[in-house]
């Protein structure tokens, strides 16, 4: 394992040690330490944030992180790979039953799931802010579908986006087989 992986290994723990909220809790944090919209931080900016959790890491460790995730040579480490890197891998069963839910969503079967899709397998009319008129069942169906889309919010999510939102689940879950009994459910697989 070279010194990066081992890096990722050790924060890893340091997340997940913190329960359902760890890595979920450092993705929001680092969305905030993103000033400026770049979704990127430089390795002072994710050293501070680090430090900031309680999250140890020394210098050293912090450049090679940013040097690894530093997609475009300007310095700075891409936010979303990093973070998507910190999640454990998932179970071939984990990710049939997410590609089963999305399947189920995906009711135009083109690999994208739009509001659209979505009126045909649901209804946003017995939401309580629909039925007070405070919104239309439209926008209840899109800021549900926008829980699933990337940082972006383009009012499409693709597969990857909808695996990338239940990999953040899944880390909070202990088996494979509550996992899939919590997604058959949640989704009347």
């Amino acid at each position: 394992m070279d010194t990066v992986d081992a890096t990722v290994e050790k924060l890893r723990a340091q997340c997940l040690s913190r329960g359902v909220s760890g890595i979920q809790g450092l993705a929001r944090f680092f969305r905030r330490l993103d000033r400026d919209g770049s979704r990127s931080l430089d390795a002072g900016e994710l050293r501070r944030g680090l430090a900031e959790l309680g999250l140890a890491l020394d210098k050293a460790e912090v450049e090679a992180v940013c040097r690894h995730w530093d997609r475009d040579g300007s310095g700075t480490l891409d936010l979303e790979e990093f973070l998507r890197a910190l999640r454990p891998p998932m179970s071939q069963a984990r990710e049939a039953v997410i590609a089963a839910a999305f399947t189920k969503l995906d009711c135009s079967g083109d690999g994208v799931v739009t509001v659209d899709d979505l009126r045909g397998v649901y209804s946003g009319r017995a939401h309580p802010k629909v039925r007070s008129g405070e919104w239309t069942e439209e926008e209840v169906l899109r800021r549900f579908l926008d829980n699933f889309d990337s940082s972006e919010k383009d009012g499409e999510v693709t597969l990857a986006e909808f695996q990338d939102y239940y990999s953040g689940v899944s880390a909070s879950v202990d088996t494979d087989e509550e996992f899939v009994a919590m997604m058959t459910s949640a989704w009347q697989l």
